[in-house]
């Protein structure tokens, strides 16, 4: 399972607080913190205005870089605040994200080849989010080929095919799961994403909810998943369902992290 830990994101009042004062310490605790508990990549998301968006991510990245040797998942949905900050990034990391909305494959595609990262597509596109399936592979479909046009292999796609929240449709995580089962049919290489509390929008018990959606779906073959990974009822969540379905070889990480605080 690849962890992008999501806890950089102006969105968070306490992060947006940071940014705001300059306050370099709050934003390396994170990255340290997240960093010890697992993650693979850090994303880092400004949450401001696009005015100040190039300079917030110049900055965060400089201050997440700093701190620990974590890939960086620069996430923005604007494709020249990517290309103007890509370049200070020290190793390939993630984009978060690319999606079938405007030109956008055509903006994201040669920055992912160029500079060697891994990139987070939406089955999105100008008509919105797909309600049902076959739409989502649609644009599955069309991302995958415009990847290939541009040289880039499939095992560096990761295909978020975008669950929305229960509370408003009832069958939307059946419609993400059946979706993602055939996604990984057609184009077996490349890797599932998601983040997991869109799911749980309008619900009570938000975060019960998110973690019955990730064993779900990590039964179905989800291989990645943007989260908190200081949340040790998700870490928890996990790693047993890692250990019921065989992937923990005598339980050692599950064992390994209990031994170190990290869940329980």
């Amino acid at each position: 399972m690849i962890i992008i830990g999501e806890k950089i994101n102006g969105t968070i009042k306490s992060v947006a607080n940071a940014i705001k004062e300059k306050d370099k310490a709050i934003i390396q605790n994170l990255a340290v913190k997240q960093t010890e508990a697992g993650a693979h990549y850090i994303d880092v998301c400004a949450g401001t205005e696009v005015d100040i968006e190039i300079e917030t991510l110049k900055w965060l990245i400089e201050c997440v870089q700093e701190a620990v040797d974590t890939p960086i998942c620069i996430d923005s949905p604007n494709p020249e605040a990517i290309k103007a900050v890509i370049p200070l990034v020290k190793k390939p990391g993630m984009i978060n994200s690319v999606s079938e909305e405007g030109n956008k494959p055509d903006q994201v595609y040669p920055l992912v080849r160029d500079y060697g990262f891994n990139v987070i597509c939406l089955t999105v596109d100008d008509r919105g989010i797909p309600t049902t399936v076959e739409p989502r592979l649609e644009v599955t479909r069309s991302l995958v080929k415009k990847a290939n046009d541009y040289g880039i292999p499939q095992n560096r796609l990761y295909i978020d095919p975008l669950v929305s929240a229960v509370s408003t449709d009832n069958t939307s995580i059946l419609c993400f799961l059946q979706t993602m089962r055939q996604i990984k049919q057609e184009f077996p290489e490349v890797k599932i994403t998601s983040g997991l509390s869109n799911v749980s929008f309008g619900m009570p018990l938000r975060k019960l909810v998110n973690r019955y959606f990730f064993c779900l779906a990590l039964y179905e073959g989800m291989d990645s998943a943007i989260m908190d990974p200081l949340d040790k009822d998700l870490q928890s969540a996990l790693l047993a369902t890692q250990v019921l379905l065989g992937q923990d070889r005598l339980c050692r990480k599950f064992s390994n992290a209990y031994r170190k605080g990290l869940i329980g």
